[in-house]
C-alpha cells in the first residue's frame, strides 16, 4: 500500500502458481475439490482453444461427421469443467458448514450460549473450591469430635439450646462474661433502649453472641437496687433465665401476682427468654402481650430481653416498638480476649517462664496473621465460640501442648462445625407435635421450614452470583425439598415474606456492588458471597456426606439450574456438581453426568464436561474420568463423543496432551466429520494452555495428512483460531499476560505474548489461505484479525500482535500481492470502509524491513509436491 506503483490484488495479477487451489498435504495428488488455480485454469483453457483448432484444421477435408464430433467434445469439456466448478463450490460450503459455531446450531437450543461469560464464570467459581486439596482428606470429612493434646473439640458444643430451663443464673457466669465479653456496635444504644422501655427484644443469627449480649445488658441493668445502693453486681439471683415453653403470657403473668413471693417476686431483676417459633405450635407473641409485660416489668422496676432468631417467622415481632437487632461483636477483639484470658491463666499457674502473657499474646497474633492459617480457618469472622476454639489452638500452640499440624486441623473444623450445625435436624419439626395436639393439628410450613437451608445451598452452588440469581434458585429449591418431604401437599410458595436482611444474617453472608454479564454487556448488579472461603466447600460436603435424603431433590434442581440460560447460573452449579460427584462419583455419574451427558441441548452437555473436568481435578478422581471420556470419544453415541470433545477441551480429561489430541482427532474425523466442528472448537482452547506449541505441531501434522478428513480437521481449526477471542476459552486459569487481552483474537494475543508461536501460527494460516475450499472462510478470518488493530475510538487494541504475526505471513510476493488486494477490498467496502491511513499502516506493519534473523528465517522446508504445486 505504498505512494509507488501497487502491485494489484491476486485476483488479476497473481503469478501463475501451479495447484495453488489443491491442499499442500505430501503425496501427488489433487485437493479436495478436484479443482486448480486460476492460473492453472487459463492455462488449461489456452491450451484446449489450440488444440481445437488444430483438429479443425487437420480434419477440414475429411469426414463429415468430424465437426459435430468436435462439438460434442467441447460440450463434454464445458459441462466437465461445470461440474468441477460446483464441486468447489460444494468443496467451499461444506468446509464453511464445518466453521460453523458448534454451540449456537443445536437443535432444542433456545439460543446461543456465552462462552465468553461461561469462561469468565467458571475462574471466578473455581476460586471458591480448593480443587487443590482432595476432599476426601481430614479436611471437609466427618469431624464429630477430636482430642489435641488437651483440647478437647466438640462441634455440637455450640447449640446452646433450648434446653435450658428457669433458674438464675451463675454468680461465675457472669463474672466470666463481665471480663471476656465484647461489646457489639450500637451496644450502648441497645443498653438504653433496655433502660427506658424494661422491655427488649433482641434479634440476631444464631451464634452470634446474642445470647451473651443479652446477660451482659441484664447484669448492667440490673446491678443498681430499687432503692438506690449498688451491691455487687451479678449476686445471681438478679439475672434469670424463663423457660421457653412458659412464653411471655406466663411471665407476665407470675410478674402480675401481687401475692407472689419468693424470687419471682423479687424487684429489680433481669429475665432472659429465648423464643424459638420453629417448634410446631408456636407463634410470636402479639403486640399486647409484649404491652402486658412490659407493664408488669416496670411495676417490679424489672427488666427482660426476649432473644430471637430472626427470619420470616420472627418477621412480624421484629416489627414490632420493643425490637432491635443485635449486631456480631468484631472477630478482633473476640480472639484477643479470649486469647489475653488462656494466657494470662498460663502465667498465673507458671510465673516462672521468662515469656509473659504480652509476650506470648505477640506471639499468638503474629501466628494468627499468617496466610496459612487464615486460609486453613477461611472465615472472614468469627463469632464467640469460633474464636475461643481459635484461642485454644493458638494458646495451645504457642505454649507448646499441641504441634502445628493438629492447630492447623483443629482450625478446619470451624467451617464444619458450622454448616453441621446449620443443616442438623432441619426438619424434624415436621414429624414432631406439641403436646396435647390433636391428630389434625396443622404441621409448620414447609417453605418457612425449608428456605433458610435452600438459600445456604444455592449460596454454596451459585456464590458470586447476583442476589437475585441465588434468591431465586433458593426458591426453587425450597419448591424440591418441600415436595420431597411432603408429597402428599402442595407446598405454599410466600410471595412478600422475603427478608433479605435475615438471609444475609443467617448464611454468614455479604452482599457487594460488582458487574454481571447481560447479553455480553456488563450491568452494575449486587453479587453475594459467604463470608469464609471454606463454607462452600463445608456446606456440600456435610450435605452429600450426612443427609442422603436430600440428593434427590439437590440433583433435580442442578437439572433445573443447567436449564438456565444466564453464564452466571448454569457454569456455577455445573463446577458445583463436579465438587458434589468427588464426594461420591457414582452417585453424580448415574444421576447427573451421563443424563446431561446425553441431553439434546449444547449447555446441558456442556454442563455435564465442567462437571467431569472438576471432578479430574482431584486426584482421586483423575484417572476414571480419563477413561470414561476415552471411552466416549471412541464408541459413544454422537452426544457422549460431543461432550467428550467439550471435556478434552480443558485439558484435564485425558493422561497428556498427546492423548487429549488423538482422542479429539478421533471424535473429528468419524463420521464424515460429524463432530468436526466441536473437535476443532476444543483443539483451539487448548492453545491457551502452555503446551500451545504442542497443539499447533499437531495442527500442522493434520494439515498435511494424506487423508482429507485430517486435513479439514487441521485447517478447520485454523480458522477457528483466528475467529476465537481469549474470552470464549473456558480454561480455569489463563496466564497473566492472556488475562489482560480478553476481547483480542487468540492468534494475535498469542503472538503478543508468546513469540515462538509466531511462526507455526503463521505456516497454518498460510495453508490455509493457499488451500482452495479454506480460502474463502480464511481470508474472512484475516479480514477480522486486520480490523481489530484499533478500536473504533482509535486507540491501539491488537496492534502489537499484528506486528509479530503479519511479516511471518507475508513473506513472499505472492503473500503481499494477496494481503495488497484484501487492504484495497476492506478499504473499498461500502458498509465498513476501512480508513486509507489505517490500511497503509497494516501495510507497513506487514512489509516494513525484517530483522537480519528474521530475513534469513525460511518459512519452513517444504516437500517436492509444495514446491512443485504452491
Amino acid at each position: 500500500m505504498s505512494d509507488d506503483k501497487q502491485p494489484a490484488g491476486p485476483a488479476e495479477d497473481t503469478p501463475d502458481r501451479s495447484g495453488q487451489d489443491r491442499s499442500p498435504e505430501p503425496g501427488d495428488r489433487k485437493g479436495a475439490e478436484g479443482g486448480k488455480g486460476r492460473g492453472e485454469q487459463n492455462r488449461d483453457d489456452g491450451k484446449g482453444d489450440g488444440k481445437d483448432d488444430g483438429k479443425d484444421d487437420g480434419r477440414s477435408g475429411g469426414d463429415d461427421g468430424g465437426p459435430g464430433k468436435d462439438d460434442e467434445a467441447e460440450d463434454e469439456a464445458a459441462e466437465r469443467e461445470k461440474e468441477r466448478e460446483r464441486e468447489r463450490e460444494r468443496a467451499a460450503g461444506r468446509f464453511k458448514e464445518y466453521t460453523r459455531d458448534p454451540l449456537g446450531a443445536e437443535q432444542n437450543e433456545d439460543g446461543p450460549t456465552d462462552l465468553a461469560a461461561a469462561a469468565r464464570t467458571r475462574r471466578a467459581t473455581r476460586l471458591l473450591f480448593d480443587v487443590g486439596r482432595d476432599l476426601t482428606s481430614f479436611d471437609r470429612s466427618y469431624f464429630g469430635n477430636a482430642h489435641i493434646g488437651d483440647i478437647n473439640l466438640r462441634l455440637d458444643a455450640r447449640r446452646s439450646g433450648a434446653g435450658m430451663r428457669s433458674g438464675p443464673v451463675p454468680d461465675e457466669e457472669l463474672r466470666r462474661l463481665r471480663r471476656v465479653h465484647v461489646e457489639p456496635d450500637g451496644y450502648i444504644r441497645l443498653r438504653n433502649a433496655l433502660r427506658a422501655r424494661r422491655l427488649l427484644v433482641l434479634g440476631a443469627a444464631p451464634g452470634t453472641g446474642r445470647t451473651s449480649t443479652a446477660l451482659s445488658l441484664l447484669d448492667e441493668v440490673t446491678s443498681a437496687s430499687a432503692n438506690g445502693d449498688d451491691p455487687e453486681p451479678g449476686t445471681g439471683s438478679r439475672v434469670r433465665r424463663v423457660d421457653p415453653d412458659d412464653g411471655v403470657r406466663q411471665l407476665a403473668g407470675s410478674l402480675g401476682d401481687s401475692h407472689g413471693d419468693g424470687e419471682e417476686s423479687r424487684r429489680g431483676t433481669g429475665y432472659l427468654l429465648e423464643l424459638s417459633l420453629t417448634r410446631p405450635g408456636t407463634l410470636p407473641p402479639a403486640e399486647m402481650d409484649l404491652d402486658e409485660l412490659a407493664a408488669a416489668l416496670d411495676r417490679r422496676e424489672a427488666f427482660a430481653v426476649i432473644v430471637v432468631t430472626i427470619g420470616s417467622a420472627a418477621n412480624a415481632l421484629l416489627a414490632g416498638r420493643y425490637s432491635m437487632l443485635c449486631p456480631p461483636a468484631p472477630t478482633r477483639e473476640l480472639l484477643r480476649t479470649r486469647l489475653l484470658e488462656r494466657l494470662e491463666r498460663h502465667a498465673a499457674t507458671a510465673p516462672d517462664e521468662d515469656a509473659g502473657p504480652a509476650g506470648l499474646l505477640a506471639r499468638a497474633e503474629e501466628l494468627w496473621a499468617r496466610e496459612e492459617v487464615e486460609n486453613v480457618v477461611g472465615l472472614k469472622d468469627l463469632r464467640p465460640a469460633e474464636a475461643e476454639l481459635i484461642a485454644s489452638l493458638l494458646a495451645g500452640h504457642v505454649l507448646g501442648d499441641i504441634s502445628y499440624e493438629e492447630m492447623l486441623a483443629g482450625c478446619r473444623s470451624l467451617a464444619a462445625g458450622q454448616a453441621q450445625e446449620w443443616f442438623a435436624g432441619v426438619d424434624r419439626a415436621l414429624t414432631a407435635r406439641p403436646a396435647g395436639a390433636d391428630a389434625d393439628t396443622r404441621r409448620p410450613d414447609t417453605a418457612d421450614l425449608f428456605h433458610p437451608v435452600a438459600f445456604r445451598i444455592a449460596l454454596a452452588v451459585l456464590g458470586g452470583a447476583s442476589h437475585s440469581a441465588v434468591a431465586a434458585a433458593a426458591h426453587l429449591l425450597t419448591w424440591e425439598l418441600s415436595v420431597q418431604c411432603d408429597p402428599d401437599n402442595t407446598p405454599a410458595r410466600p410471595l412478600f415474606c422475603d427478608d433479605p436482611e435475615a438471609d444475609l444474617a443467617l448464611s454468614r453472608a455479604e452482599v457487594t456492588d460488582g458487574q454481571v454479564e447481560v447479553a455480553g454487556a456488563e450491568v452494575p448488579a449486587r453479587l453475594i458471597w459467604y463470608r469464609g472461603t471454606a463454607l462452600p466447600s463445608a456446606v456440600l460436603t456435610e450435605l452429600w456426606d450426612r443427609h442422603f435424603p436430600v440428593r434427590a431433590p439437590v440433583v433435580r434442581w442442578l437439572r433445573l439450574l443447567a436449564d438456565d440460560p444466564r453464564s452466571q447460573v448454569w457454569m456455577r452449579a455445573a463446577v458445583a456438581a463436579g465438587e458434589l460427584c468427588v464426594r461420591d462419583f457414582d452417585y453424580g455419574y448415574a444421576e447427573l453426568v451421563r443424563p446431561l451427558a446425553e441431553a439434546g441441548t449444547p449447555r446441558r452437555r456442556i454442563f455435564a464436561a465442567t462437571t467431569l473436568d472438576q471432578a479430574a481435578g482431584h486426584d482421586t478422581h483423575r484417572k476414571t474420568v480419563h477413561r470414561l471420556v476415552g471411552d466416549w470419544s471412541r464408541a459413544g453415541a454422537p452426544a457422549l463423543r460431543w461432550t467428550a470433545a467439550m471435556a478434552l477441551g480443558y485439558g484435564n480429561a485425558a493422561a497428556g496432551m498427546d492423548d487429549t489430541l488423538d482422542a479429539l482427532a478421533r471424535i473429528g474425523v468419524r463420521d464424515d466429520g460429524e463432530q468436526l466442528a466441536a473437535a476443532s472448537f476444543n483443539v483451539v482452547r487448548l492453545l491457551a494452555l502452555p503446551d500451545a506449541d504442542q497443539v499447533l505441531a499437531r495442527m500442522a501434522e493434520w494439515t498435511h495428512h494424506k487423508r482429507e478428513p485430517y486435513q479439514d480437521l487441521g485447517l478447520v481449526t485454523t480458522v477457528r483460531l483466528a475467529l476465537t477471542t481469549v474470552d470464549e476459552l473456558l480454561t480455569a486459569d489463563l496466564d497473566a499476560p492472556l488475562a489482560g487481552r480478553g476481547d483480542w483474537p487468540l492468534p494475535l494475543a498469542l503472538a503478543a505474548t508468546r513469540p515462538e508461536l509466531v511462526a507455526p501460527m503463521a505456516d497454518l494460516l498460510w495453508t490455509a489461505l493457499n488451500t482452495a475450499r479454506a480460502r474463502d472462510v480464511a481470508m474472512d478470518a484475516l479480514e477480522r484479525l486486520l480490523r481489530s488493530a484499533v478500536r473504533k475510538d482509535g486507540a491501539e487494541w491488537t496492534r502489537p500482535g499484528l506486528a509479530a504475526l503479519l511479516p511471518a505471513l507475508a513473506t513472499e510476493e505472492y503473500d503481499r500481492r494477496r494481503l495488497d488486494w484484501l487492504l484495497r477490498h476492506m478499504m473499498n467496502d461500502p458498509e465498513n470502509p476501512l480508513p486509507d491511513a489505517r490500511a497503509r499502516d497494516l501495510w507497513w506493519l506487514a512489509v516494513s524491513p525484517q530483522r537480519p534473523d528474521r530475513r534469513e528465517r525460511t518459512r519452513r522446508e517444504r516437500t517436492r509436491e509444495e514446491d512443485t504445486h504452491g
